[in-house]
């Protein structure tokens, strides 16, 4: 309620959405070995859709920037983003879940 565009946000969705950041152990070959055995989830740079997708900021949305500048963003190489869309939250963390086994 504290944020400037608390209220436009009010009227323009009726729900929040979702995004979530995680750090894998193995760094950005492991982070992708997550991503590409995903089965459910579309691999995308886009965080807008709605349908859930996941991404690896660190060679997609933020590639053009410096290791040095990666490091301020906070972007490591072995993170991983989610961005949830409209899908049962069951089918999403199965999915995950598969994926975090097989990786």
């Amino acid at each position: 309620a504290e944020h400037p565009q608390f209220e436009l946000a009010g009227r323009q969705q009726s729900a929040a959405g979702g995004i979530v950041s995680f750090e894998v152990r193995g760094g950005r070959e492991q982070a992708w070995r997550l991503i590409d055995s995903m089965r459910m989830l579309s691999i995308t740079a886009n965080l807008g859709d709605t349908k859930t997708t996941i991404t690896h900021p660190a060679t997609t949305t933020h590639r053009q920037l410096s290791p040095d500048g990666l490091a301020r963003a906070g972007v490591s190489t072995d993170l991983v983003r989610l961005s949830i869309g409209i899908e049962h939250i069951d089918d999403i963390i199965a999915d995950l879940d598969q994926a975090l086994a097989a990786a």
